[in-house]
This record gives structure tokens, C-alpha cells and sequence, in this order.
């Protein structure tokens, strides 16, 4: 079944039977993962580019100019400003988002209820034509880091809701912890404001809503990875010996957030809010501390190799084939999953 009824998803989780319930986008990934030679392109790598070196005439503006009466005006004014923004190998866009830094001095007059004054993280513009690569993710995953980076106390956005793409929107940004705050009048019409506040708080049973950040009280537990396989799973953790020409085009697996580790430790009783430090295997200069991640749940009790393939299919680096032979490698000793949320690259490899 695919359907966005998420009262459907939740009842399907509670019987046992959510491998076999998708949203509209997973189940593009699942076939973008098995079937990826129907693609005719290439989804290119998402860059930064200035809004002058960008088309306004592009397709992909054509829901934004309907939606936004001003927004060619807008968008010229912004030439000296720049945005993320993905394209495929033909050079249509599929993706982008502008963000922008807010004082606590701004003035917030047409948003009902007013804000307080914070410094803020605004997401101008977020939009993803393209489903089955979690750009969307990905995308997110850059908000936080510029929120860190920036030290903001809070992320908002606000979004039109009447476009299907949008209300898939709001359901992502539902899942990392934005929730609906009220009201935005413009002369183009009423928009929705989402927040998600942005302190060090953190939740132990829910840390998707509270990403990225960690417990000093959390659990930690050291992990190795093949190096053949740490970069396509972490691309933000790439190393000085490696080329990004390599990891161009865009990957389920690369852009999530949300990843799996297929383990075959002793210890196999990692928990929600568990932090695990991600140890690329390789020997000197490649056997390095890279990564960290927060474990959002673990599954164990895998039935059979067909059950193993529909836990880790979607966002792992390996294909059928190669987890068919994970699960038989070692038929006493089966790996079990760990799913866990894609926080932090250390800025210098730690050896």
C-alpha cells in the first residue's frame, strides 16, 4: 500500500505489517535503490550558487510565481545572496533552498502570534521536485549545521500549504521536531509558520525532534567501518585522500539523514539516544574517528533474509546481492540493524 494517511503508517507499525506500507516518497526510494538502471540521468550533487548565476525562467519557479506575487521581484534582489540548490545532469533544477539569518531586532508584525525576540534561522525558500534521493533530508541536515554554526535559537519557515509537495513537506519537518506556531498575512495570502526551537535540549525517546543534538549522558559506543563503504554512507565526512568527484551523484543512502549499520557485535543492546562514534577502518591516515551518530532504534530479532533486506534496503549502501551475503556470511552469528540518525563529522579527522 502507499498512501500519506500517517494514522494508516502508525496502524501498520503497531500490527507488524510497516514494510510493506510506504509513503509516496519511500516507496520512490525503494525503487530508485533496486531498479536504479530505469533512471535515464543523473541527479548531480547538491552545490552553492549565487541567485544572479541562477535562471528565474527555469520550470522548477513556475508553483513559486503562482504561489508568490512578488517573487521574480524578490528573487532579482537577491543577486549578491546565494542558495543551495541541485540539478540533474541536464541542468534542470530539482531542488533549493535559501536561508537567512535573523537578529533579534527584526520586526516579525505580519506573523500572528508575534515571535519573541531570539536570534533566528529562517528557511526562505525549501523546495524538492524530485522524491526518491531524500534531498529533503539532505537539505535539512544543511539547515542544522548553519543553525550550529550560527548559533541561532531558533529555525522557522512558513509554507503555503494548498501544493501536495508542501504538505509532504510539513510532515518531514513534523518528524525533526518543527511544530506549528500560527500565521503569516502577506499580499499573497495566509501562510503557515512553523518553529523548531533550537537549544541543547535533547530527547532521549525521540531524537529525531530534538536532532542534532546529544546526552553527556548518553551511552557511547565505538564502531568501525569499512572504508569502502564510509563515505558513501557519511559524504559530509569525506577525507583530504579522497576525491568528491567520486561521490557526485546524488544517493538515497548518501543524502539521509536517517541511516542503518548492519552489525554483528556481541553487544546488541544499543538504545534510543545511544551515541556511536564511527571509526573508518584502512590502517595510517585512513583508520580514523570521523563521525557521530544517535541510534533511534535497534532490530534484533530479524526473521528471515527477506526480512533483513526490507530493514536495511532503503538506506544502506549495499545492494540486494550484497546483503543477501551479509546475511549468510556467517550463519551462527546473523547481523542485526541499528537505525541512527546522521549527527556530526568532526572538522579534523581524529586519529
Amino acid at each position: 500500500m502507499i498512501t500519506e494517511d500517517r494514522a494508516i503508517h502508525n496502524k501498520a507499525l503497531e500490527i507488524g505489517i510497516d514494510d510493506k506500507v510506504f509513503t509516496i516518497d519511500a516507496f520512490l526510494e525503494k525503487i530508485t535503490s533496486e531498479y536504479s538502471d530505469l533512471l535515464d540521468y543523473n541527479v548531480l550533487s547538491i552545490k552553492k550558487e549565487y541567485f544572479g548565476n541562477i535562471h528565474l525562467n527555469d520550470d522548477f519557479f513556475d508553483d513559486l510565481k503562482e504561489d508568490y506575487i512578488n517573487f521574480a521581484k524578490w528573487f532579482n534582489s537577491k543577486s549578491d545572496e546565494m542558495a543551495y540548490l541541485c540539478r540533474t545532469e541536464y541542468e534542470k533544477i530539482v531542488a533549493f533552498l535559501y536561508l537567512k539569518i535573523e537578529d533579534e531586532y527584526e520586526p516579525y508584525t505580519d506573523i500572528i502570534p508575534t515571535f519573541s525576540r531570539m536570534k533566528r534561522l529562517k528557511i526562505g525558500t525549501f523546495r524538492v521536485t524530485l522524491n526518491g534521493f531524500k534531498i529533503g533530508e539532505r537539505f535539512l541536515k544543511i539547515i542544522f549545521d548553519n543553525a550550529l554554526n550560527l548559533s541561532v535559537e531558533e529555525i522557522y519557515v512558513t509554507i503555503f500549504p494548498k501544493r501536495f509537495e508542501q504538505k509532504r513537506l510539513i510532515y518531514l519537518l513534523e518528524d525533526f521536531g518543527f511544530r506549528y506556531h500560527g500565521i503569516k498575512e502577506s499580499v499573497s495570502g495566509k501562510e503557515d509558520v512553523y518553529t523548531r526551537e533550537f537549544s541543547r535540549k535533547v530527547s532521549i525517546d525521540s531524537p529525531k525532534t530534538t536532532y542534532p543534538f546529544i546526552s553527556n549522558n548518553a551511552r557511547k559506543f565505538i564502531v568501525p567501518i569499512y572504508n569502502q563503504y564510509h563515505t558513501e554512507l557519511f559524504p559530509d565526512s569525506i577525507l583530504r585522500t579522497e576525491s568528491p568527484l567520486d561521490f557526485i551523484e546524488n544517493e538515497p543512502h548518501r543524502n539521509a539523514i536517517s541511516k542503518i549499520y548492519i552489525s554483528r557485535s556481541i553487544n546488541r543492546d544499543l538504545k534510543s539516544g545511544d551515541i556511536i562514534i564511527f571509526y573508518r577502518t584502512g590502517g595510517y591516515y585512513k583508520g580514523v574517528v570521523t563521525t557521530l551518530g544517535i541510534v533511534e532504534n535497534v532490530h534484533t530479532s530479524i526473521k528471515n533474509c527477506r526480512h533483513f533486506i526490507e530493514l536495511c534496503r532503503k538506506r544502506s549502501v549495499f545492494s540486494n546481492e550484497e546483503l543477501i551475503q551479509q546475511w549468510d556470511l556467517k550463519p551462527y552469528n546473523r547481523p542485526f540493524v541499528v537505525n541512527f540518525l546522521y549527527s556530526y563529522s568532526f572538522p579534523k579527522k581524529l586519529t
